[in-house]
């Protein structure tokens, strides 16, 4: 290895709880610690979708478990859509639950957008305004919002739209890999839009399949086309600090590989990424 080439520092590798939708949260960490997970970013709790009004008893169960396993919460993942009605009653109660269990970030998504006009600039304030009145409770509390490249938020060159009708530390972007690559975007295009403000990236990996409703089949990493290798070259080389979150999908994709088979196989390919030199 030459003076200019560096293995890409290490980062914090977690998984997402939505590749166990048949198994309990202790069993999930249990689990993910023993493959060599360092965090666990929680969409499902014991298989169902989270719900923010949770009793006082169940959360603190939950947060048990956690510390049992000694893994920490990277994001608390809501379904949250910005653009949709109501939201920011729900936001607040995610963003309580997440200082519950000390997870610095509460995930949402953009949701819909018109095509384009003046109805688009109203969607995208009306979205901007919801995250500036949650901005203080979330510094208050400790808990960034992260809006996901997903749904008609897929560009990062939209996401960086509503950022920047927002000016607080406390709300930035969650990089999924996949979806940016659907949209048409690099990734090169979107460390350019996003940048700094990139609070959490989620790995996963799929190939184009016509046959399918959406056009594309979720893979073992390495096995498809989304480029992850130049989204983990990018984040090291922008002194990215947070964590790599592995969304294996199969709550939503019965038919994809088990957990059992999918999350040591991507812990393993990130290891192999990592350590190659840029």
């Amino acid at each position: 290895m030459s003076s200019q080439e560096t293995p890409i520092p290490t980062p914090r590798i977690a998984f997402s709880t939505l590749a166990f939708p048949d198994a309990d949260l202790a069993t999930v960490v249990s689990l993910g610690r023993s493959w060599g997970y360092a965090g666990v970013e929680l969409r499902l709790i014991d298989g169902q979708l989270i719900d923010p009004a949770m009793p006082a008893e169940d959360r603190a169960q939950v947060k048990r478990t956690l510390a049992a396993a000694g893994l920490p919460v990277v994001a608390v993942d809501s379904s949250i859509r910005l653009t949709g009605e109501r939201p920011g009653t729900e936001l607040r109660q995610f963003l309580e639950l997440a200082s519950d269990w000390e997870a610095p970030l509460v995930r949402v998504f953009g949701g819909g957008l018109p095509a384009d006009g003046a109805g688009r600039r109203a969607r995208l304030e009306a979205a901007a305004q919801v995250l500036a009145v949650a901005a203080p409770i979330a510094e208050r509390l400790g808990v960034a919002i992260g809006v996901e490249t997903h749904d008609a938020f897929s560009a990062s060159a939209v996401v960086a739209e509503l950022l920047a009708l927002v000016d607080s530390a406390a709300v930035g972007a969650v990089w999924d890999s996949h979806h940016p690559h659907r949209a048409g975007e690099r990734a090169a295009d979107v460390w350019a839009n996003l940048g700094q403000r990139i609070l959490l990236a989620q790995v996963k990996d799929a190939r184009p399949d016509p046959a399918r409703e959406d056009g594309w089949q979720l893979v073992l990493l390495g096995e498809g086309e989304v480029p992850v290798r130049d989204m983990l070259a990018l984040l090291s080389d922008g002194g990215y600090p947070g964590w790599v979150s592995v969304e294996w999908e199969k709550r939503w994709h019965p038919e994809i590989a088990a957990p059992e088979v999918a999350l040591p196989q991507h812990l393993a390919v990130l290891d192999s990424w990592l350590r190659e030199p840029t």
